[in-house]
């Protein structure tokens, strides 16, 4: 047995087996006031915590996004984590040692994300045994890069939402941990890199967890904004510098902060409930993650307050469907075609409730190689990266990019001020000319100074046809460790050329086969999505565009036309035509001006449109389409509320997000 008891705000202690050098044979455990093991403050690589600009603001390719709404229903962050070969030897070269050793941390991070209502699925653990995989050196920030580049080909094996490398080396300076802000679900930086810098395995959770938190939106804490722990007790996570004890809680700046980087569309993967097959250690019930054999799991019985859900078995209460998803409504599903995620900027698309899963279907978005911007990008990684929207995230709305020829001559210097990426050594590649516009970022105009904090704005005068232009460049000042993605270059998968994208720093050829077959297969009458299956325009059905539907594709869940009242109206219709010759003469010669039929028809709003498509299938359009009655609860999304006997008369409260006490997937310890 192992663990953390608090017992009062300043009186939390940890509980460990006693270890071999033990002398006293009759003592099994031994017990630690948590404080005593800890009397140095270490910090996070990011140098951003006084600065009131916070880096949320500076989202990239993540900020196009915009979600309008942030529903309150459960996040999952399906975590990996890798132990490098140092922190393998100081465990003893002992695999189940090394192992255990990232389940406790994998659990303790668990608890702290908990507080944020995002549970922890352990679906990866990984030791390097042998040698590193990556490259690590005293460096965090090229370790950090070179572990994320390795991470690359780790998703293709084994997809997870962010994977964590703990080292047993100690980076330069006071620095224990370092992430990319906003990186969480990015093909290319969601990760980081923590230090076991403490004998106790949650004075790495602590930092793996602060580091999460900054691939979630949230900055460093400034000054007055911990109110929720004072120091003595351990402070808030996001603090820039962390002592003893370690903290346990976020403050209600990053809460703010998390809810905004969901409302632009961040963090999409964590919507998406973890393969209970892929799970680290294995199925439990009472673990807060819904496994194979249980209807649901709301954590222990004495934590869970789910009125759907019985907490001793992990089954349903009779009649109910669900616990807890964007699809499920007091404890009922909703029904099939229920929009339950918007599609947001010009390369997301939208789903829909399926009817059979309390959960929205995993976030789809264009496959990459879509137009978007107008034709002025291509869509990359559900985004639209474009000149013009990273120069005006540089330098404001005012700004625009710069003239080629601006590229060309700042990125061909190969410094700090004009290059292709680093090479390594500590020094700059000067870019090729055909690689120009794949390097550091260069603009027109804007504001003053460039928004970024810690930045300085580098202009460079160029002559273009007898005149001479201002390129406005960006440079981070020295000391200072890069903490947003590339900062100052061009990103990845913006256009440089017709058919041409930015790719590590280099201008390619793409062809975008895997597009170009697949709409080859949507008969004109759809785009392609992230799967590479068709999403069909509205009056075609998936799985081909080809014959006619409502749209959507076999990913999104299925969808309702645009008006499903007049679609439900014109079913009935169809039944009723054959009858209303017979009807309107019974009318006629009764003289009843006043009936139901009557009443129901022609006191219903009119609609002027047709809801056919304008390059859909020929169909019938009555000459005007008309609206039944309001429909009920079931139909329009909002299913009655179960009636438990315990809850007497009244409506059962809402699920609350069930606790997590550890989880996980992946190479399976043996």
């Amino acid at each position: 047995m192992r663990g953390l008891i608090t017992l009062g705000r300043n009186a939390s202690y940890y509980v460990h087996p006693r270890s071999a050098g033990d002398s006293e044979d009759f003592i099994t455990h031994r017990m630690f006031w948590i404080g005593q093991l800890l009397s140095w403050k270490r910090a996070c690589g990011h140098r951003d915590a006084r600065n009131k600009g916070d880096m949320a603001s500076l989202s990239r390719a993540t900020q196009i996004k915009e979600r309008r709404e942030v529903r309150r229903s459960p996040k999952f962050l399906e975590l990996y984590i890798v132990a490098d070969h140092t922190l393998f030897l100081t465990q003893h070269r002992n695999l189940n040692h090394t192992k255990q050793r990232l389940l406790e941390v994998a659990n303790y991070v668990d608890q702290i994300l908990r507080t944020l209502d995002i549970q922890v699925a352990l679906t990866g653990l990984e030791v390097w045994t042998e040698q590193d995989q990556s490259r690590v050196t005293p460096d965090a920030n090229a370790t950090l890069w070179a572990f994320l580049h390795w991470r690359r080909g780790l998703w293709a094996r084994r997809p997870h939402d962010s994977a964590q490398l703990l080292t047993g080396r100690a980076f330069q300076g006071a620095t224990v941990g370092l992430a990319p802000i906003e990186g969480m679900c990015r093909a290319e930086s969601s990760g980081g890199v923590s230090t076991d810098h403490s004998e106790l395995p949650i004075g790495a959770a602590a930092t793996m967890a602060h580091e999460i938190g900054h691939s979630l939106g949230l900055s460093h804490d400034p000054d007055g904004c911990c109110v929720e722990a004072a120091a003595e007790p351990g402070g808030c996570v996001m603090a820039a510098a962390t002592g003893r004890p370690f903290p346990r809680v976020f403050s209600a700046c990053s809460r703010r902060q998390l809810r905004a980087f969901f409302r632009k569309g961040g963090g999409a993967c964590l919507s998406n409930a973890p393969d209970s097959r892929l799970l680290v250690p294995r199925a439990r019930c009472g673990n807060g993650l819904v496994e194979d054999g249980e209807d649901c799991d709301c954590g222990a019985s004495q934590e869970c307050p789910d009125a759907c859900c019985l907490a001793h078995n992990c089954s349903l209460r009779a009649g109910a469907q669900c616990t807890h998803g964007d699809c499920c409504a007091r404890c009922l599903l909703k029904p099939a075609g229920v929009p339950c995620r918007r599609a947001v900027g010009d390369c997301d698309l939208p789903e829909f409730c399926t009817g059979a899963s309390p959960y929205c279907p995993p976030d789809i978005y264009l496959l990459d190689g879509s137009p978007c911007a107008s034709g002025r990008g291509y869509c990359w990684d559900g985004a639209c990266p474009t000149l013009e929207q990273q120069c005006q995230q540089l330098w404001g709305p005012g700004s625009s990019p710069a003239p080629e020829a601006c590229f060309q001559t700042v990125n061909s210097a190969g410094d700090a001020h004009g290059n292709c990426g680093e090479d390594g050594k500590g020094g700059f590649v000067p870019c090729a000319q055909r690689d120009a516009q794949c390097g550091k970022l260069q603009c027109l105009g804007g504001e003053p100074r460039p928004r970024p904090p810690h930045t300085v704005p580098v202009d460079s005068t160029v002559g273009l046809g007898g005149q001479e232009v201002t390129c406005r460049g960006v440079f981070l000042l020295p000391g200072v460790q890069l903490d947003v993605l590339n900062l100052g270059l061009v990103e990845p998968g913006t256009q440089c050329g017709p058919s041409m994208v930015c790719q590590d720093r280099r201008c390619r050829n793409t062809t975008f086969w895997e597009l170009e077959q697949c709409l080859a297969a949507c008969h004109g009458h759809g785009v392609c999505n992230s799967n590479q299956n068709c999403h069909c325009a509205p009056g075609w059905a998936p799985p081909s565009c080809d014959k006619p539907g409502f749209g959507g594709s076999v990913d999104s869940g299925p969808t309702q036309p645009e008006n499903h009242k007049a679609f439900l109206l014109a079913v009935i219709l169809s039944f009723l035509l054959p009858l209303l010759p017979g009807a309107g003469l019974a009318w006629c010669c009764c003289g009843q001006p006043g009936s139901r039929l009557q009443q129901w028809l022609w006191g219903s709003r009119r609609d002027a449109t047709c809801s056919r498509p304008k390059d859909g299938p020929n169909r019938d359009c009555p000459p005007s389409s008309v609206h039944p009655l309001e429909l009920g609860p079931a139909a329009t999304g909002e299913p009655r509320p179960l009636e438990d006997p315990d809850c007497g008369h009244n409506m059962c409260p809402p699920p609350i997000a069930a606790d997590l006490e550890s989880s996980a997937r992946a190479q399976e310890p043996p």
